[in-house]
């Protein structure tokens, strides 16, 4: 015996599975995507505009002013520390300035280094963020018609096979259609 159960999201017209036709709508609906990712590539937040989701423009800015902010603080101590490590290699480990004269050469050096990776960490995050600027505009554009409605219930039919075989067994099936 064999046991089947069937699960359709959505019904479907023998008409509508049977044709597949794109009209001029479709394919403007089936361009979004790409246009929404190509247009976030050039200037970030114009995919999302083109979305029409001008609330998410102000978030991907602040997303990119934050990495800029971060970076620059990480530049601006790199050189400072830089410059005092420098300076105590060419002056035998005489501080160039007075706040870091309690610091060994070794500290001065690792504290340097991780303004450096810091630094360099910002700059992956300003390209992280430019890619999912991308991403979201694509996948926003992709959902377009995504039906979001109350009804997105799953309705299950179970259905029992009689097939002949040479021992008994029984067979599970699941068919599931959204």
């Amino acid at each position: 015996m064999l046991f089947s159960f069937s699960s359709y999201a959505q019904q479907m017209s023998p008409l509508q599975q049977d044709s597949v036709i794109k009209d001029s709508a479709r394919l403007a609906i089936e361009k979004m995507p790409k246009q929404a990712a190509i247009r976030s590539a050039i200037l970030p937040g114009l995919g999302q505009l083109y979305n029409k989701r001008w609330w998410k423009v102000p978030m991907v800015y602040a997303g990119f002013i934050s990495i800029g902010l971060a970076y620059e603080f990480n530049q601006r101590y790199y050189k400072e520390f830089l410059g005092e490590v420098q300076y105590r290699l060419e002056n035998n480990n005489k501080p160039k300035d007075p706040r870091y004269a309690g610091y060994s050469y070794e500290g001065m050096v690792r504290v340097k280094d991780t303004y450096r990776r810091n630094r360099d960490l910002s700059i992956l995050g300003f390209v992280g963020m430019h890619a999912l600027n991308i991403l979201d505009a694509y996948i926003d554009a992709k959902f377009f018609r995504f039906d979001i409605s109350d009804d997105l219930s799953i309705q299950a039919y179970p259905t029992l096979y009689n097939q002949p075989t040479l021992t008994q067994a029984y067979t599970f099936k699941f068919k599931l259609a959204l």
